[in-house]
């Protein structure tokens, strides 16, 4: 289990609490301060370091999750899956599935479409 660095939260920022708890995990990660494959100390013990509720946590580690910088597995705890590049793709193949969409394009077609690119 990584022993990543981790700040209280600036309750002043306008920022809401889960997206700050999201920036320095997904900063610790850039930072190398946990590589992928590595597992996150419970969101218990991450709460308590920072000075919020679990849940705040548990929200930031879900965002993270759906950036695909986080894995989730039943009975192996939260893991880092990925890096921030990593993170960029996904989101950058996001846009480009929802744009597809808008164009009409079903999933197989555009599927088709990325593998036709050389």
């Amino acid at each position: 289990m990584t022993s990543i660095m981790l700040e209280s939260i600036d309750r002043s920022d306008a920022t809401p609490l889960h997206d700050q708890v999201a920036s320095q995990i997904r900063r610790a990660i850039a930072d190398e301060e946990a590589s992928p494959g590595e597992r996150l100390p419970p969101a218990r013990d991450l709460a308590a370091v920072m000075g919020v509720n679990t849940n705040t946590v548990l929200r930031a580690m879900r965002v993270l999750r759906d950036e695909g910088l986080l894995e989730f597995r039943r009975g192996h705890g939260i893991r880092v899956a990925g890096t921030p590049q990593r993170s960029a793709v996904i989101a950058r193949a996001r846009e480009l599935v929802r744009f597809a969409r808008q164009q009409g394009y079903r999933r197989e077609e555009l599927v088709s479409i990325i593998e036709g690119i050389r």
